[in-house]
């Protein structure tokens, strides 16, 4: 299946999505002074978990990270327990669609790179229930940076993922799913190339010559390098956005200090 020769693709990187440490931290420092003191944390579409680490170091408190690929969480335990934060990373293997969670029970819902596979307004109906009166939320999306994006650029996201947004239609969908947006804030250009396509090209390089021999790897990789240069040529007309929200009800403040 194509989809397995992807998940090939993608096995050991550090990402998977573009992001970085940094970024994490400044959307954390950004929602932080309206967190309470030990949160309930909630990092759904972990991945690899580089972010839940970063979460569980600087809150101090545990973290539970959500993903459907055990050998994502496999490998998030091992990395946490390394750094010395075993106790405060819990993984669930489990759809982050279907969550079992009690309603109300997080005080912080965390998602970088991963609520494309719902649809961010769908996303959004799913997991605001998860979080208390004034809960908070933070999440990557893939957002379009301009109403006029180059022709080649649209082409590829209507196959590829043809809701995306803008910055100001996904704040209407998230405004009239019930929360209030804080802040939003466009990843830099590094949070691409130094951190997601870097790794990415390297390991298509490790699989050039298994490639030969599979068809299927041959197409992930050819659509990869795709994806690659059209970011090269156009990535200027789109990107990810953190979308730091809040939602609405008693012991929100509507807006960060």
């Amino acid at each position: 299946m194509l989809a397995d020769a992807f998940m090939l693709l993608h096995t050991d990187l550090p990402r998977e999505a573009p992001g970085s440490d940094d970024t994490t931290r400044e959307a954390l420092r950004r929602l932080r002074p309206l967190l309470p003191a030990a949160p309930e944390v909630l990092d759904l579409g972990c991945g690899p978990g580089r972010q839940t680490l970063v979460l569980a170091e600087e809150l101090a408190t545990r973290v539970t990270a959500v993903d459907l690929h055990a050998p994502f969480l496999a490998r998030l335990e091992a990395e946490a327990a390394a750094r010395g934060l075993g106790h405060l990373v819990r993984t669930r293997c489990a759809d982050f669609g279907a969550l079992e969670e009690a309603p109300g029970s997080v005080d912080l819902l965390w998602s970088e790179g991963a609520i494309y596979l719902l649809g961010w307004a769908e996303g959004l109906r799913r997991w605001r229930p998860l979080l208390r009166p004034g809960g908070l939320m933070a999440v990557t999306e893939a957002t379009w940076l301009t109403g006029s994006p180059p022709d080649k650029a649209a082409a590829f996201w209507r196959e590829a993922y043809p809701t995306m947004g803008t910055i100001a239609s996904n704040g209407a969908a998230a405004r009239a799913a019930g929360f209030e947006v804080l802040d939003t804030f466009v990843l830099p250009e590094s949070a691409w190339w130094d951190e997601y396509y870097a790794p990415l090209r390297a390991r298509i390089e490790s699989l050039r010559a298994r490639a030969r021999e599979d068809a299927l790897l041959a197409t992930a990789i050819a659509e990869t390098e795709r994806e690659i240069s059209l970011y090269s040529r156009h990535g200027s007309s789109y990107g990810y956005v953190f979308y730091l929200l809040q939602s609405r009800g008693p012991g929100s403040s509507g807006a960060l200090p």
